[in-house]
């Protein structure tokens, strides 16, 4: 496995590019934002990102990477409040590693995110999955509102598909996490309440997607 390592730490650089090697990754070493960016990323299968890079924000270069593709992404920063994590994954990244962290977390959280990006097939054989104004186009991944074209990353778009599965129903957060990210999910749970409110801001309509207390969430079938 191909790992790119964008780190300008020398000390925790050069400790974790001997820990992955070790492991048997296939590692590349940036130290700058503009030298990640021209690493093909075509030819990654795991990028580790810090935030607080030399020449550009760390969350810059995770908004461009996630443009070019899906290659996972995690983020490795001293940056470690709930603004900086729900930015960076509303921007595209996988997970979220505050420093200091253990090597065999890290390792643990790299195995996830690979197994998650492995093809599998959408929770629903329909092509299109409507409800109540919301279309979603299983085929092409292109999501409406109303008429209106919306952009979501790619896990957004998973969890979507997952809640339009069975409009109405209420699916329990440990299911929605195991199906969609992982059976063997190492993030923090909060992952999937971030990722609900940004579906909820970017669809337009926060009571679309309905919360069920202590339970899960479920999306409207209906306009109040």
């Amino acid at each position: 496995m191909r790992v790119l390592v964008v780190e300008d730490d020398e000390s925790i650089a050069e400790s974790l590019v001997a820990g992955l090697e070790r492991e048997r990754f296939d590692v590349t070493w940036v130290t700058t934002g503009a030298a990640a960016l021209e690493v093909a990323i075509e030819d990654v299968d795991v990028v580790l990102l810090d935030l607080g890079l030399p020449d550009v924000d760390g969350l810059d270069v995770c908004r461009t990477l996630r443009q070019r593709g899906d290659v996972p992404i995690i983020v490795l920063t001293a940056r470690d409040t709930e603004t900086d994590r729900v930015v960076g994954l509303e921007l595209g990244a996988d997970d979220y590693l505050g420093k200091p962290f253990g090597f065999r977390e890290l390792l643990a959280r790299i195995r996830a995110v690979l197994r998650r990006r492995a093809p599998h097939e959408p929770a629903s054989t329909t092509e299109i999955l409507a409800c109540d104004g919301l279309s979603v186009d299983v085929r092409t991944h292109e999501v409406t509102v109303d008429g209106r074209l919306v952009d979501l990353t790619p896990k957004e778009f998973d969890l979507l598909v997952h809640l339009l599965d069975d409009p109405g129903a209420v699916h329990q957060r440990q299911h929605i996490l195991e199906e969609v990210w992982d059976r063997n999910w190492f993030g923090p749970s909060k992952t999937l309440d971030v990722h609900v409110a940004s579906l909820r801001r970017k669809l337009g309509d926060p009571t679309l997607i309905e919360t069920v207390r202590g339970v899960g969430f479920r999306v409207r079938t209906a306009r109040p």
